[in-house]
């Protein structure tokens, strides 16, 4: 038995920069919005303060992950704090779930009951929005889809931005013709666009709790490939998941020839196992584990998996 294992790209001290970073800039940008509120009287400003708030307590929630990630395994927990970031993800993405609803709730509020705002001030504060957005974007788009945590983040500051070109757009609509409707209309395009994102997100989190074979990994392949080794007759109870980002997992018995096991064979084999899984596939399994057993081992297995 053994457990291949080798260092991979997601570096959680980056990554916890990065996500202190944007969090700080998302504050700020916050704290000018609730400023704009009070300067303008714009409930779209105010909306899109309270998306800013979600979203910061989101991006502190992965902020929390990202420190527990750096913590080292114990023999209680041997993985160490990898899933944190998952769950960090999920709750994220639920988060996201209700910003998405409340911008559709409020939506159509607003297209029965339009309000008043001074579209001025709520101009440069959409713009000064836009560019905190900007500048975390940046930040976060090169590294986005090495972590769930990172990933999640950059679809809270795109949220954000979206939110920011809303106000954009409805100020200047209502500068120039006083159509106020106008904030309703672009605020339920932004809920469509941050839905689908979202449920996406879940869905990936989710397939990680509940240990789904990783995405880009094909067990009937894998169990292909393994049977066409020399002098392995059998494979069972094969099983693969994702810890975390870039922590694919794999673990299977492997039935050999019995003479395998006596004449010191059952090495060479299980580095072919390793590096079947290591370099075949379009998602590289470098943490395998695998049970190499006789025939007869096979046959006296009363335990199921």
């Amino acid at each position: 038995m053994s457990d291949h294992s080798h260092a991979h790209d997601v570096d959680p001290v980056k990554d916890r920069a990065r996500l202190l970073t944007v969090f700080a800039v998302t504050v700020v940008i916050m704290v000018a919005e609730v400023v704009g509120t009070v300067l303008s009287g714009s409930l779209a400003l105010l909306a899109d303060a309270g998306h800013m708030f979600t979203d910061a307590s989101g991006l502190l929630i992965a902020l929390i992950a990202a420190s527990l990630a750096l913590k080292p395994r114990t023999p209680e927990r041997t993985w160490g704090y990898r899933r944190a970031e998952v769950l960090a993800a999920a709750l994220q993405a639920g988060l996201l779930l209700v910003v998405g609803a409340f911008v559709l709730v409020e939506a159509v509020r607003r297209l029965v009951e339009p309000p008043e705002v001074g579209s001025a001030a709520m101009l440069w504060f959409g713009v000064i929005g836009l560019a905190g957005n900007a500048a975390s974007l940046a930040i976060l788009a090169s590294s986005r889809h090495r972590s769930f945590n990172l990933r999640a983040a950059f679809l809270e500051v795109l949220n954000d931005a979206l939110g920011s070109v809303a106000v954009i757009v409805a100020a200047a609509v209502i500068a120039l013709t006083g159509w106020t409707r106008a904030d309703a209309i672009v605020s339920l395009l932004i809920g469509v666009l941050i839905i689908p994102r979202t449920l996406r997100l879940l869905k990936d989190t989710t397939d990680v709790l509940l240990e789904s074979t990783p995405k880009g990994l094909d067990l009937r392949a894998v169990r292909e490939h393994i049977l066409a080794l020399p002098h392995v007759l059998d494979v069972h109870d094969l099983h693969a998941s994702l810890v975390g980002s870039g922590t694919p997992v794999i673990t299977g018995h492997v039935t050999l020839e019995d003479r395998c096991l006596t004449d010191g064979h059952s090495q060479d084999i299980l580095a072919d196992l390793q590096k079947c899984v290591a370099e075949h596939f379009d998602l590289a399994v470098e943490h395998s584990t695998f049970q190499l057993e006789s025939a007869a081992h096979r046959d006296r297995e009363h335990i199921h998996h």
